[in-house]
């Protein structure tokens, strides 16, 4: 097996030649056998060891005998210690889940914090088709059917193409020790009763099972680049991005043939689940919405717009005093100065009569009922209307603030339209320039 990883190494991981590498160690098979071959072709590799602290003197164990190996090899080793029950209860996650996120985040703080290139791990190809069956079975996009990537940003996988039996016979050739976990014999885990029932007999109806399925991994890879470009294509012609928000073009997205899975590939990282609801929004009234986790779909008319979810319920109104000259709003710094004359006004700045407000002035959000005389115009007018008049989207209506007198009447919605009841006249003494900038 060593020449074949030699090579291996050589024609797919030469920059590992060079590299400062940090291999992930746990005490069992594959991760020992990646280190003897690193160590035997003369890598430059230190070792980090993850206690979970899961199995008693077990986990202890596994420990020392990491610590023993590294000193054997010469090598530098990294231990760390983890409360994986606590704190798998705390964020309510499975333990394989708790366990996985902790040794991740320690590992690329490790090889942030003393430079390593490289993070190495002993996924082999056995790992690779078990995370396939696993997808498969919970249902999965292409993204769950194309496996582990050999190499992820800093994270390298170079035993993709070997077996775990190529590992073992390597072990055993060499008179290799390791440590045997005793949870990996339970099947009360999924990938432990693939591994240990559903496999085998795999293997045993088809001897090239593991052949076969490289072979399939490699055509899904490329179907898989070629939707890519296809979702590339469609996110040019129906994608526009207005400041935080995503906007798509619901007209040009059902020109394509398959606009559902479009839809899914565009917004999958989004953490939507209810695809229907969200293909269903494309024939939906303005104004519903698909929620995920951290954001919303809504229709808009003739688009669908990503946004954040709304953070209204921590909005706190904003008082504003007589000596105020700066403040800190959501949608930039509004400056308050007086000034002698007017000059031109626009969206982000206006000028008041000064004499007209009654303090404190107050930014906040807007409410149904609320009304006021748009500068330029005669009569009042309900915000709501107006901004259906400007066909401002749910969104924009959402993040909109008003500048309000001390008796509740609106001097200016920012960024947008002045009161007509504060404008300046031949009687104004004091001219008040109030101007939004980023």
């Amino acid at each position: 097996m060593f020449n074949r990883f030699t090579e291996h190494i050589e024609s797919n991981f030469p920059f590992l030649k060079k590299g400062k590498l940090l291999i992930a160690i746990s005490g069992g098979l594959d991760s020992v056998g990646l280190t003897h071959l690193c160590h035997q072709l003369k890598l430059k590799i230190s070792l980090a060891h993850c206690n979970f602290n899961l199995r008693g003197a077990e986990s202890d164990a596994d420990e020392e005998f990491v610590l023993n190996l590294a000193e054997n090899l010469d090598v530098e080793v990294f231990v760390e210690s983890f409360d994986t029950e606590s704190y798998a209860k705390d964020r309510k996650l499975s333990i394989q889940m708790a366990a996985r996120e902790l040794r991740y985040k320690w590992f690329t703080e490790l090889a942030e914090q003393l430079h390593y290139d490289y993070i190495l791990t002993a996924h082999h190809a056995d790992d690779n088709l078990e995370t396939f069956l696993i997808n498969l079975s919970r249902g999965t996009g292409l993204d769950g059917l194309v496996g582990i990537p050999e190499l992820n940003d800093s994270i390298a996988r170079p035993l993709m193409p070997f077996s775990r039996d190529d590992i073992l016979h390597y072990a055993q050739q060499h008179k290799i020790k390791w440590r045997e976990d005793s949870s990996n014999a339970s099947t009360k885990y999924l990938r432990n009763k693939l591994r240990h029932d559903v496999i085998p007999v795999l293997k045993e109806l088809n001897p090239k099972l593991l052949q076969n399925f490289n072979k399939t991994q490699n055509h899904l890879q490329d179907s898989k680049t070629i939707l890519e470009d296809a979702i590339l294509r469609f996110q040019k012609k129906v994608v526009t991005i207005d400041g935080e928000h995503i906007v798509l073009d619901i007209k040009k997205i059902k020109k394509f043939s398959e606009p559902k899975a479009y839809l899914y590939e565009l917004l999958k990282d989004f953490g939507f689940t209810e695809w229907d609801d969200v293909y269903n929004l494309l024939d939906a009234q303005s104004g519903k919405f698909v929620k995920s986790e951290l954001y919303r779909l809504i229709k808009d008319r003739q688009c669908l717009i990503l946004t954040p979810l709304n953070a209204d319920e921590f909005f706190k109104p904003i008082l504003v005093s007589n000596n105020d000259v700066l403040v800190l709003t959501s949608l930039g710094k509004l400056s308050l100065q007086e000034v002698d004359v007017e000059n031109s006004m626009n969206s982000s700045a206006i000028f008041v009569d000064k004499d007209l407000l009654k303090y404190p002035l107050t930014v906040r959000k807007w409410k149904k009922g609320d009304y006021f005389y748009p500068f330029g115009m005669t009569g009042k007018k309900k915000l709501s209307k107006f901004f259906k008049d400007e066909k401002w989207s749910l969104p924009e209506k959402e993040e909109a603030l008003l500048l309000v007198s001390n008796n509740d009447e609106i001097i200016w919605i920012l960024n947008s339209r002045m009161d007509n009841r504060f404008k300046l006249t031949n009687n104004t003494k004091t001219i008040l320039k109030i101007e939004l900038t980023q």
